[in-house]
């Protein structure tokens, strides 16, 4: 093997961190009390498809509580499991820069000045990163680690009307630039098994992505929840689940195509037991991941190992 991670075949977020800060760090999700604007009507009132109630932010903290009691809460449940004094403060849940700089930075100022934290990270839409908010970001960029997390599931503009994204890829590359012009960190969110999507199209999305200044990438498997509109998609028999032996094998192609310094901060999702609905074998979270190793050893790649420049 070309390349190896501690032991893996991918440059995990785990080795990534461990080699910028010396140790584990811990990733403590937070709800700043965001909308979205494909939510509250600006764009759209029904929101992407798949999105939960709670803004895919279903681990994240409560968003009635403030800032610092949501840190403090989680950390103090992690702590009875992992010991660390290093995290990042994640606003995970909607578009965590839908708001005016100025609430915005509260926010932020509040977040990072939790004792321990080392980084900061920002999921949010390429459509609503404005220029003060931009020069917001690379002011904390500049005092914390961070990064962006846009959300752009696939390269197909028809696949993503399909799941009412609410931009167009130029959008997403607009944002890009911008991010990259202020030398802040990127990470994209793709997802594997959208509607009408062949295991083609999710590779050309890799492709994509693959050949742009992107830092990280999340890879998720489309699972669907109660409560989503994308539910009426399944009863409409429109959505097809992939099986976990097809998206082992995607992820597989997926990571050998990627170039080696980027960093793969998943390799699945995870979604609330208690509200899913399918595919069900997507609980076995380690059973998935364990497959993914063992055929990556199996077919002998590597992350970077099919990358054409």
């Amino acid at each position: 093997m070309e390349n190896s991670w501690n032991g893996k075949r991918y440059n995990s977020l785990n080795y990534f961190l461990r080699e910028k800060f010396g140790s584990k760090v811990f990733k403590i999700a937070l709800d700043g009390g965001f909308s979205c604007p494909n939510r509250d009507g600006t764009i759209s009132s029904g929101g992407c498809l798949f999105c939960s109630d709670r803004g895919s932010g279903d681990f994240a903290g409560n968003r009635t509580f403030s800032i610092t009691k949501q840190f403090e809460d989680i950390k103090i449940m992690m702590s009875k499991k992992w010991k660390s004094d290093k995290y990042i403060a994640y606003f995970q849940a909607y578009t965590n820069t839908y708001d005016s700089a100025c609430v915005l930075r509260q926010k932020y100022e509040e977040a990072v000045s939790q004792e321990g934290v080392v980084a900061l990270a920002i999921a949010t839409r390429p459509d609503c990163l404005d220029d003060d908010v931009l020069d917001l970001i690379e002011e904390y960029s500049n005092r914390v680690y961070t990064w962006v997390e846009l959300g752009l599931q696939t390269s197909s503009d028809k696949s993503a009307k399909i799941i009412n994204r609410g931009y167009k890829l130029c959008k997403f590359e607009e944002a890009l630039t911008n991010l990259n012009k202020r030398n802040i960190d990127v990470v994209v969110h793709t997802i594997f098994g959208l509607p009408g999507e062949s295991t083609q199209d999710m590779l050309k999305t890799i492709d994509y992505v693959s050949h742009k200044n992107i830092k990280g990438i999340k890879l998720h498997l489309l699972y669907l929840i109660e409560n989503t509109p994308m539910v009426e998609l399944y009863k409409q028999k429109k959505l097809k689940f992939l099986t976990q032996d097809e998206y082992v094998d995607i992820i597989c192609k997926t990571i050998s195509m990627l170039p080696p310094n980027m960093v793969i901060h998943r390799l699945t999702g995870d979604s609330p037991r208690e509200l899913l609905i399918g595919p069900m074998w997507s609980l076995k979270k380690w059973e998935v991941l364990n497959a993914i190793d063992n055929k990556l050893k199996e077919l002998d790649l590597y992350q970077g190992k099919n990358f054409i420049e």
